[in-house]
């Protein structure tokens, strides 16, 4: 059974920084995308980062770009966001996912799911 467990949110004031971790389990992951979403209450989910297997090519939203990192560590089966720099409007739950076939934008083409962290940015 596949399994995306997320960690490391928590509630930080402004200008603060979090290191969210997914950790996969069930199959290996090194050969597909691996990304972040994030939902705000009342919102939609909405993409925040994506990373291509070969843990070069990275993908971010226009409002998190020079502040959040995705990164990966394949061996391990784990995926990574550092998030500097948090604002308030960067609160929301936190969601892992794994193997994209198609827009990685979008989460319908994401095949598997954590169950979210939670991030709140204090002002």
């Amino acid at each position: 059974q596949v399994q995306l467990i997320e960690s490391g949110g928590g509630l930080v004031q402004a200008g603060g920084s979090l290191r969210l971790s997914c950790a996969a389990s069930g199959r290996s992951f090194s050969s597909d995308g691996m990304g972040w979403f994030r939902q705000a209450p009342g919102k939609e989910r909405d993409f925040v980062a994506a990373i291509a297997p070969n843990g070069i090519d990275k993908f971010y939203v226009d409002s998190v770009k020079g502040r959040f990192t995705i990164s990966r560590n394949n061996a391990k089966n784990m995926v990574f966001l550092q998030m500097d720099s948090l604002k308030p409007e960067d609160t929301a739950i936190y969601y892992c996912a794994a193997d994209v076939e198609g827009d990685y934008r979008l989460p319908e083409y994401w095949g598997h799911w954590g169950q979210g962290t939670q991030v709140t940015v204090s002002s």
